[in-house]
């Protein structure tokens, strides 16, 4: 049923509608429609603007709506515009015209707003549960290689010895990071638009703040007209998400590489790969690559919703219609893939025998050889020079740094003593990174044990969120 159309003699044209119609789409907000009808009926209920008996009709529909809509027995029909108006005609049909009453000192733009924050919290607080699911993933497999050498890489090339474990322990702190922007998001968020009406309010005496505690919020908006056209929580999910994204697909290029013929590092489970349709030896790591691209289609709907909101005036615009595919699909695309990352990261297994064989390959024990002599209390800038000398007379000799002989040393600095031999190990190099947050033993013990930690505090408040969330939704 249409919600507007008095002062019209004539219904839309089909394409207006099939332009305008959008409950194709916006149908999965219907059970955050139904809880926000239901905190505006009690206001009303309270204000008096409903008699006692015309809310407690209201109220039994709506929370019957709400039933079956969840099993699906009540949906949206092809002459349905949008999830509101959708709702109103199930309202109706179960009530009469007294259904219609709901709508007094309520637009559709501070409704829509309002379920939209709901079902964005909600979502995004799935998407938090999940995040903490692959960080417990990484913690566990970076914890298993705390002890397996291998070569660290900057610019993809070999670079100075480290554990593997300390490669997979970054992902954690990124999406520790992560976690902490949904949080700040989630504090951001929690104002009610609900209340301001079209854009100026209402004449009616009703309680936004009344309605913003009914859901959950902490505050209802400062400014109706900001409330009902503010989409920055929309655009800022959608960046979120993107930079979740993109540190999946950083995973997923990682993966790619280790389980090339190669490398040769990485062993990916068979229930994580795919074969291929011709070459029968295939084994493909086609989860690691659709992590991989489908960071574009997220950076792709951050950049279509910050277009669309580039320019808009006023308060309220049709235009504010396309915020929400770009934010479902946004949302669906993660929680698709975080579960197939974290399978694969927690089943992939790793060759400690090669990863240790590549570890002092490339000369990345040079940086050992400019600490010995800078604790010789020779200057850097003279300690770099002296390591890079002996890199080059490796590479003209075709040997490694430690095939150079005392007399070779000598040439090259007074202070490359014999001693230095002592350093020009891959376990020597690993040992010696003692300072926070580096590769060494304990360094890298403490990081496990600081990483376990936080990610314990934010999956109890992630946790209490959620518990909180659906007591609200279920109130």
């Amino acid at each position: 049923m249409a919600l507007w159309g008095g002062r019209f003699t004539q219904a839309p044209a089909d394409a207006v509608f099939a332009l305008s119609r959008s409950v194709h789409f916006d149908w999965r907000l219907a059970p955050y429609d139904l809880r926000s009808s239901l905190a505006h009926l009690k206001v009303l209920r309270t204000s008096g603007l409903l008699q006692e008996d015309v809310a407690d009709q209201i109220e039994k529909a709506l929370r019957e709506l709400t039933t079956e809509v969840a099993s699906g027995k009540f949906s949206a029909i092809d002459t349905d515009e949008d999830v509101h108006s959708a709702l109103e005609r199930g309202l109706t049909q179960k009530v009469g015209a007294i259904g219609g009453s709901l709508r007094a000192g309520r637009s559709r733009n501070d409704q829509v707003a309002t379920d939209l924050k709901l079902f964005a919290i909600d979502h995004m607080l799935e998407v938090a549960n999940s995040i903490t699911k692959l960080q417990a993933a990484l913690l566990a497999k970076a914890s298993e290689y705390s002890d397996a050498p291998a070569p660290g890489f900057t610019h993809m090339q070999h670079a100075q010895p480290i554990v593997f474990g300390h490669e997979i322990a970054k992902h954690v702190q990124s999406f520790a990071r992560d976690l902490e922007r949904i949080q700040d998001w989630l504090a951001r968020t929690n104002v009610s638009p609900l209340g301001s009406g079209a854009l100026s309010g209402s004449g009616l005496s009703l309680d936004p703040a009344a309605t913003a505690q009914d859901l959950g919020f902490g505050s209802s908006s400062a400014n109706s007209i900001d409330a009902v056209s503010d989409r920055d929580f929309v655009a800022e999910a959608l960046f979120i998400l993107s930079l979740v994204g993109v540190h999946l697909s950083r995973i997923g290029e990682e993966w790619c590489l280790w389980a090339t013929t190669e490398f040769g590092w990485a062993k990916i489970a068979d229930e994580y790969s795919t074969g291929s349709s011709i070459m029968p030896q295939k084994k493909n790591p086609d989860m690691a690559e659709l992590a991989r691209g489908k960071a574009g289609r997220l950076i792709g709907n951050l950049t279509a919703v910050l277009a669309m909101l580039k320019g808009l005036p006023f308060a309220y615009n049709r235009d504010l219609q396309e915020d929400k595919e770009p934010l479902f699909d946004s949302i669906d695309t993660v929680l698709l893939v975080l579960p197939a990352v974290t399978g694969m990261v927690e089943t992939t297994s790793f060759d400690r025998a090669k990863m240790l064989a590549a570890a002092p390959l490339g000369f990345s024990l040079a940086t050992e050889i400019a600490d010995f002599l800078v604790r010789a209390h020779v200057p850097f800038s003279e300690a770099h020079e002296a390591a890079g000398k002996c890199v080059a007379l490796c590479e003209k000799d075709g040997i490694e740094l430690d095939q150079l002989s005392d007399q070779q040393f000598k040439s090259i600095h007074s202070s490359l003593t014999p001693e230095v031999r002592k350093v020009l190990t891959v376990q020597g190099a690993i040992a010696s990174r003692t300072t926070v947050g580096a590769t060494g033993p304990t360094a890298f013990a403490d990081q496990i044990k600081s990483a376990t930690t936080n990610l314990s505090r934010l999956s109890k408040v992630i946790a209490d969120e959620q518990k909180r969330f659906s007591e609200m939704m279920g109130a």
